[in-house]
């Protein structure tokens, strides 16, 4: 309940974002505000019925059936049921970086991927936490949420760059415009969208692990899972653009450590103590 309520509001925070800032750098002129209102329902509409393709060609997966994987689909299967959502399809990269996300719009287009690299560090119990996981955002179209996060903070950043370009956010002295404003405009609005944005993505972790482990029954194999798939990841990392790492059951990582604030995930520590609790 509080996950999805501080979702709520960061999602609001950064719309809000979004039109304030249109609204700033056009001094209340409704010419930048209007192209902050189209280049954010373009990018949404884009992300709406495209993100999941272009997850699934990143990495380069392939769909199976159950002839392909018995044991993997039927997991797909009795956690799809037992979330009572239609069955996803499923998807299996050749990636040897261990790793897992969902894709899709909602659970009536939805997909599960896994790489090869997870399938051979994960035991049956590990990996039925994971696919819980992931069948969590897609019951909770969390796959939507970050992908509309992403676009709005995307729309953030190039609304500062057009408005830099086109003068906007500079007046004449007799509107006692400073510039100096304008210009820290420019560089904080797209810094705190992307703030907002992870933290958008960091509490969605939370949730998907929460109800993953209900869903099985097990969190001590979702534990156990992440605790693997993060050292499985410091051997071999994952290549893969920033903008996508939020999709994954663990942050990809490239050998730079990074300050909580700017993960995509929560610490994986935090993650377990989390689940584990849930035992008691």
């Amino acid at each position: 309940m509080w996950n999805n309520f501080k979702t709520t509001i960061l999602m609001s925070s950064l719309m809000g974002l979004c039109l304030g800032l249109g609204y700033l750098l056009g001094h209340g002129k409704s010419n930048i505000m209007l192209m902050a209102l189209l280049m954010g329902g373009v990018m949404n509409f884009i992300a709406y019925f495209f993100s999941d393709k272009f997850a699934l060609m990143t990495m380069q997966a392939k769909q199976i059936d159950s002839k392909d994987d018995p044991i993997l689909w039927d997991i797909v299967e009795r956690l799809s049921v037992h979330a009572n959502i239609p069955m996803p399809k499923v998807y299996i990269s050749p990636v040897t970086a261990p790793n897992a996300f969902a894709a899709g719009r909602n659970p009536h287009h939805s997909a599960i991927c896994v790489t090869q690299g997870l399938k051979r560090i994960l035991n049956q119990q590990e990996l039925a936490g994971v696919i819980a996981h992931e069948m969590a955002h897609v019951k909770n179209r969390d796959v939507l949420i970050s992908t509309v996060a992403a676009m709005i903070a995307g729309t953030i950043t190039y609304l500062t760059h057009i408005a830099f370009f086109m003068g906007g956010g500079r007046r004449d002295n007799r509107e006692g415009g400073n510039p100096l404003v304008a210009i820290l405009l420019m560089v904080l609005a797209p810094f705190a969208a992307m703030v907002i944005q992870l933290a958008i993505s960091r509490s969605r972790e939370y949730q998907a692990d929460k109800i993953g482990a209900e869903l099985t029954g097990s969190p001590r194999s979702l534990a156990n899972a992440l605790k693997k798939l993060t050292e499985g990841s410091r051997r071999i990392p994952l290549n893969i653009s920033n903008a996508q790492a939020n999709m994954f059951i663990v942050q990809p990582l490239t050998g730079k450590e990074m300050a909580s604030l700017f993960m995509t995930h929560p610490p994986i520590s935090k993650r377990i103590e989390r689940l584990l609790a849930m035992e008691n």
